[in-house]
């Protein structure tokens, strides 16, 4: 029988989102699924939640990312905040629980821990029949994507899954998926056709800046820093749906031949294609691309908790290297492009590491999966929690 799928994900920052829309893709293209639905979790709040989940995490990302590393760290503890936090979602997500409900899909699949234990709370209370899957999108199992009532999570790494094993989850509920691309970053691209096509020189080395999705990188000092690069380079600088950030990064390149400003882009898999480094966050979803075009990456401030995880994971591969402040940038690019072989050994390390079919390793699982439902009960997360501490071991 054909499936009924519905994927949530959640508007906090464009990574969510993003995973869900490549889902969404993925799982239309299989003619085993007779209809897939793909939501943001805010849109069924209200104002004041909404923005304490989107805006609110914009904010602290510009003005105070220290104290967001700091709650991310600080509650990174299992259960630590479930109850209070759950009992807050539950209240201010009434219309997307009766929306669930009423949609009654035969798969969910959540790309934020929110709808998560929106969607766990309804199994509990049988109110909902249906299979409950967790996509992390980041480099590193925060507590708070630990759900009381689960089918089965899809993690980045061999490591995230050794984490939530060690924790005493079951192993074959935890596939080691990657997190869900969009499958444009699969297909084969021509590195100087594209140049030509963006209007740069085919031959020439290529950086790609970028502020991120919603502008909020320092794109702006960056640029002013790669000014100083010896190496023969050009640079395509993305500044996200900032527009002014993207005013900020034209005066301060002027007329500059080396460098090619733009705003937001949907082709992205186009211009890491072209690229022969990234300079810019970790965040998981920019990662994943990255990776999946063997793309070597130069990463620059960092967001403290989850984008410093993913800083971790990246140096320790050998696909990254890392500008602890920002007048070393030039000296770290050029470090680069003097050694073309280590370049290229970073660009193979990237392809390998890189997972660019996993929302089709996603679908295909799913739509065979027949495990019941687990649930965790009170005694086991104590145990979980000690184990998480070093207490105990598992088992």
């Amino acid at each position: 029988m054909k499936k009924r799928v519905l994927i949530i994900s959640t508007s906090a920052g464009t990574g969510h989102v993003a995973a869900g829309k490549a889902l969404e893709k993925a799982f239309r293209a299989d003619e085993r699924v007779a209809e897939v639905v793909h939501k943001d979790a805010l849109r069924y709040t209200n104002k004041l939640f909404r923005d304490f989940y989107s805006k609110l995490y914009t904010v602290m990302i510009k003005s105070t990312p220290t104290l967001l590393g700091w709650f991310y760290k600080n509650s990174d503890e299992p259960w630590k905040t479930d109850a209070l936090r759950l009992r807050l979602d539950r209240l201010n997500t009434g219309p997307l629980a009766k929306f669930i409900r009423d949609f009654n899909p035969d798969i969910t699949v959540c790309t934020h821990f929110m709808p998560a234990g929106i969607i766990s709370h309804l199994i509990r209370k049988k109110e909902l029949d249906a299979h409950l899957s967790i996509v992390v999108t980041d480099f590193h199992f925060h507590a708070m994507w630990l759900s009381s009532v689960f089918h089965r999570y899809f993690v980045a790494l061999p490591e995230m899954r050794a984490h939530v094993e060690a924790l005493g989850l079951p192993p074959e509920r935890v596939t080691i998926s990657g997190i869900p691309i969009d499958p444009v970053f699969a297909a084969p691209q021509n590195r100087q056709e594209l140049r030509v096509k963006y209007g740069l020189d085919p031959k020439r080395r290529t950086l790609l800046v970028s502020g991120g999705a919603l502008g909020v990188g320092p794109a702006e000092i960056i640029v002013g820093q790669l000014k100083r690069v010896r190496n023969d380079v050009q640079s395509i600088v993305l500044c996200g749906k900032n527009e002014e950030l993207q005013h900020q990064v034209a005066e301060a390149i002027g007329d500059d031949p080396r460098f090619k400003v733009l705003g937001y882009s949907d082709r992205m898999f186009e211009l890491m294609k072209m690229s022969d480094l990234f300079i810019g966050k970790p965040g998981g979803l920019t990662t994943s691309e990255a990776l999946a075009c063997g793309l070597p990456m130069l990463i620059v401030s960092p967001i403290p908790g989850q984008e410093e995880y993913n800083s971790d994971h990246l140096l320790e591969e050998g696909v990254a290297v890392k500008a602890d402040a920002f007048t070393t940038i030039p000296y770290k690019v050029d470090l680069l492009l003097d050694d073309p072989d280590r370049l290229e050994l970073m660009r193979y390390r990237a392809a390998k590491l890189g997972k660019p079919n996993a929302a089709r390793t996603i679908v295909d699982t799913l739509l065979e999966d027949e495990l019941p439902p687990l649930q965790i009960e009170d005694e086991q997360k104590e145990e979980i929690a000690q184990v998480a501490a070093g207490e105990v071991i598992a088992g």
